[in-house]
């Protein structure tokens, strides 16, 4: 069946299994049954993906989100389509003008999320796991913008992501139930190495896992319980934010909290949690060096808790975090641990003392577990 041919009929499909209730793979191959019985297997399994996509999914960027070597899928000015595949940025063909607008409805709508120019940015989690971000006009200026980062369920080990010499280091700070901030730019690989260094914890222990968006993918052997943030609701729901939740986790008999991303208030509630006895917990948050890690900790605190000392809140900071990973990612795509660095208690200036840097170890480190 020839390319025209097959778009005619996912249109005609579409067209007719539209208004029939049931399940929707069930309608459109019922549909594809009537109008092509003689399609080949090929032919047919072609135009019932493309049906169901587009009736119950992503319609013409499916596929592209489906393929496991895309992170990321992201869409500029309502048209331009770009994929992370294998840490590379390509272009794929564009969009039909109004297409990915189509899409945003009708994936929003059952998860109660509204997008439109008094609402123009929202954040979702797919039935899949995926993120989803998406900007609108007036917001987006040169028209609808999303992306859309893939939960990622294929295993990445510390060997992916630091030398033989740097992983013992890592995995020795997790045994060692050191606290341990990974930093990172965006798209550095922070919650893919958060997840690889979780698998060096022991078997029984209980983790508490708090997200914005849940998208950490844990090795399913360990004891984990999830919570994710909520936002407020257009019908009036109240929000639950990661500061409410780090409290409630505490109350869940918790062996390590794992923190997706310090980002706002939750610092403070964190921070307070590992200086009271939560030692082993994990997290991560942008910055652009391992000390930057520390300075954007102490400013969160600070507007959590403006009330506070500087001179307390870098004393509270360096006390609960005993050490920082940081990622680098190279030209060529590549994710790696730049640096470790063991954080030293004070209450001045953020300082710590290197423990490997470029992917060789170059001190020890002694914290240990308080």
């Amino acid at each position: 069946m020839n390319p025209d041919t097959l778009d005619r009929l996912v249109d005609e499909v579409c067209r007719r299994a539209s208004g029939i209730p049931g399940a929707v793979a069930e309608v459109v191959a019922g549909e594809l049954d009537r109008l092509a019985p003689l399609a080949n297997v090929s032919d047919r399994s072609a135009v019932i993906a493309r049906a169901i996509a587009r009736l119950d999914g992503l319609d013409v960027i499916d596929q592209v989100v489906s393929d496991a070597a895309v992170d990321e899928v992201m869409i500029n000015g309502g048209c331009e389509v770009w994929v992370d595949r294998d840490g590379s940025l390509r272009r794929l063909p564009d969009l039909q003008p109004g297409a990915v607008d189509v899409v945003l409805e009708r994936v929003l709508a059952p998860l109660g999320k509204r997008l439109d120019r008094t609402h123009p940015i929202v954040d979702a989690r797919l039935p899949d796991g995926a993120r989803l971000c998406a900007v609108v006009e007036p917001v987006a200026v040169d028209g609808t913008t999303m992306s859309i980062r893939r939960h990622r369920r294929r295993h990445v080990p510390l060997t992916s992501f630091a030398s033989p010499e740097v992983v013992p280091l890592l995995r020795d700070l997790v045994h060692g139930r050191a606290n341990v901030l990974i930093t990172g730019a965006t798209s550095s690989g922070k919650t893919t190495a958060l997840a690889a260094m979780t698998d060096a914890v022991g078997d029984g222990e209980r983790l508490v896992l708090i997200e914005d968006t849940s998208e950490l993918a844990l090795d399913p052997r360990h004891h984990v319980v999830r919570l994710e943030a909520r936002t407020a609701g257009i019908d009036g729901v109240a929000p639950v934010g990661l500061a409410h939740l780090v409290r409630t986790a505490l109350r869940l008999r918790p062996d390590r909290l794992i923190v997706g991303e310090f980002r706002g208030p939750e610092a403070l509630a964190v921070v307070e949690a590992l200086n009271t006895g939560h030692d082993g917990s994990l997290s991560t948050c942008h910055a652009n060096s391992a000390v930057d890690g520390l300075r954007r900790i102490e400013t969160l605190v600070m507007q959590a808790a403006p009330s506070w000392p500087l001179a307390a809140i870098r004393r509270q900071v360096s006390r609960s975090i005993d050490a920082v990973v940081h990622l680098v990612r190279d030209a060529d795509g590549t994710r790696r641990v730049d640096e470790v660095v063991e954080v030293v208690e004070s209450d001045g200036e953020p300082s710590a003392i290197e423990l490997a840097e470029a992917q060789r170890v170059v001190g020890a480190f002694t914290r240990g577990r308080r």
